[in-house]
């Protein structure tokens, strides 16, 4: 076989059956761990539905709670994915091998779930903890995932390396964020992380803005360093 031969066999163009595969088997662990969450709420005894309070006063506002942020977030990380994926001419072993690190870690998330959801454990520390690193990991690992498509060379265009710096240090916002709630949880106990997280509601954006303009200043500056028939 020539080397032509073997390195084409290395990835799989956008139109091919094995990049659908792949794509429809992450979409598929996605989905997957979405519905795990569910699991984490327990069905509340008749006698519970008596009133709102009473449905309230078994723990199921901490359980509904732990759904709804946990939703969100996997909602975001597959959307991560799929921008990602979007930017791929072909996917490559490396990426696809990446891209399973970075789902074990959201298929996870229903696990930690339960440590901040459940009555008996969400005002533990050690519960932020878990999810805390659980989360931060899982950003880690689809940042890395990108990192290995740019090494294998399937991204169609790729920007700068300074503007994906720039984006790199946007994504580290919400693991700096989520990571700091863990001194906070053990100082001041998990009321006070959870309210770090809620901060990412205004941190996030703005941080987002910021590396857009960046990158935006980056891609002009790099246009503009370009001689014109080398674009």
């Amino acid at each position: 076989m020539s080397i032509e031969g073997a390195g084409a066999e290395r990835e799989y163009g956008r139109d091919t059956v094995e990049f659908g595969r792949a794509v429809a088997f992450f979409d598929a662990v996605y989905a997957f761990a979405v519905t795990l969450l569910v699991v984490n709420i327990d069905p509340p005894e008749a006698s519970d539905w008596a009133s709102l309070s009473t449905l309230l006063g078994t723990g199921l506002e901490w359980q509904l709670l732990g759904f709804a942020i946990s939703f969100v977030v996997i909602a975001i990380f597959w959307r991560v994915n799929h921008r990602i994926i979007a930017l791929f001419r072909a996917i490559s072993p490396g990426t696809i091998a990446a891209n399973l690190v970075a789902t074990a870690f959201v298929v996870l998330i229903p696990f930690s779930t339960q440590g901040i959801s459940d009555v008996t454990t969400s005002d533990e520390p050690l519960a932020i903890a878990v999810y805390a690193v659980n989360i931060s990991c899982a950003i880690l690992a689809q940042s890395a995932m990108y990192y290995v498509a740019r090494h294998d060379g399937i991204i169609a265009q790729p920007l700068p390396r300074r503007a994906d710096f720039a984006q790199f240090l946007d994504t580290l916002t919400t693991p700096i964020v989520f990571l700091a709630s863990i001194p906070i949880a053990y100082a001041f106990g998990a009321n006070w992380a959870r309210l770090t997280w809620a901060t990412l509601i205004v941190i996030g954006p703005v941080s987002g803005r910021i590396a857009t303009r960046r990158v935006e200043r980056i891609v002009a500056e790099d246009a503009a360093a370009t001689p014109p028939h080398d674009r």
